[in-house]
């Protein structure tokens, strides 16, 4: 049987290359697409050696030239922690905007299946609890976390405008907070910035009070229920993620129970536009897709763990990357 192609952008970040080992489990033949403003080479070097993969540096921002057949997009490349998304704050809009365009319009030409990565930040400061699909959402649009979840918005509507008026076969996920191996330790986000911390014998650092929450997905999890969503028919957006809520403040707790690190938990001022609750209502995904999360927040944190104790010194100590473009 003929193989299928797969094009994955952001296929060098966290997810990306998850999502390039489920697909060559697969069967599938892999293109990954990258400009490693946040990914890195480490993540999908293990896949170099293979014949039914490949690697092409680019930025899904400028016109994007696949030549054959694809069958499947799907649309990672973008920044997703807030370290990033507010230091590049255009080129997060121009990859939710531009790099959308340009891979629907890909999508279009090859008649391809488009599966195009939303989030749970759309849904912003939530006012409705757990939030479900049918939630619009809370977002300050120029406020500082603007530029991310107004991307991943406009993502959703142009992708609904391609798939109603020109009959592009779409899908939308929206993921939550997601963790496992290949998270970069200083990018910002809770669960790699307290388990570094830890490894430094730093104390924790919780924003606010502790008293907001999140929910977090394990990547195989999240990467089955992509895969599933993918091969779906259904078309409208389909929230991901693991429906077990902790507040950050328990978060932090047991990381340091995990960790066996004798640190303090020490409080800094909410950022502008912190969401104060994240728990997804996954009743459609178990409906549609048969989904639901397998791995518990204590198996997966104990990977996790081990995949950061892994990490050269050198990685550990890595401060937040600068960035330097200025488009």
């Amino acid at each position: 049987m003929e193989k299928k192609i797969v094009l994955i952008t952001g296929a060098a970040g966290f997810l990306g290359s998850h999502l390039c080992d489920r697909f060559i489990r697969e069967g599938c033949h892999v293109i990954a697409m990258d400009n490693l403003i946040t990914g890195s080479k480490k993540n999908i070097e293990h896949l170099f050696p293979l014949g039914h993969f490949e690697f092409i540096e680019h930025d899904v921002t400028k016109h994007i030239e696949i030549a054959g057949k694809v069958d499947y997009i799907l649309h990672f490349a973008s920044p997703a922690s807030p370290i990033d998304y507010l230091k590049i704050p255009i080129q997060t809009l121009k990859v939710g905007a531009l790099g959308t365009h340009n891979c629907l319009g890909l999508a279009k030409a090859k008649n391809a299946r488009i599966l195009v990565a939303s989030t749970s930040e759309v849904y912003g400061d939530p006012l409705v609890h757990p939030q479900n699909e049918d939630y619009w959402g809370n977002v300050n649009p120029v406020g500082p976390r603007g530029v991310y979840d107004e991307a991943k918005r406009y993502m959703e509507a142009i992708t609904m405008a391609y798939h109603n008026f020109h009959g592009v076969d779409t899908r939308i996920v929206r993921i939550f907070n997601t963790y496992g191996p290949r998270m970069r330790l200083n990018d910002g986000r809770a669960l790699p910035a307290f388990i570094g911390q830890a490894l430094r014998g730093e104390d924790l650092t919780v924003f606010g009070n502790g008293s907001q929450t999140r929910s977090f997905c394990f990547v195989n999890d999240l990467v089955e229920g992509i895969y599933r969503l993918l091969m779906s028919d259904y078309t409208m957006p389909l929230n991901i993620g693991n429906p077990d809520e902790i507040s950050l403040k328990g978060f932090a707790e047991e990381i340091l129970s995990l960790t066996g690190n004798k640190v303090k938990i020490v409080y800094k001022p909410l950022p502008v536009d912190d969401p104060k609750q994240r728990q997804p209502d996954i009743t459609k995904a178990k409906k549609i897709l048969g989904w639901q999360p397998e791995v518990s927040r204590k198996e997966g944190l104990k990977i996790t763990y081990e995949y950061f104790r892994s990490l050269a010194p050198e990685e550990l100590n890595k401060q937040p990357k600068e960035f330097v473009s200025k488009r």
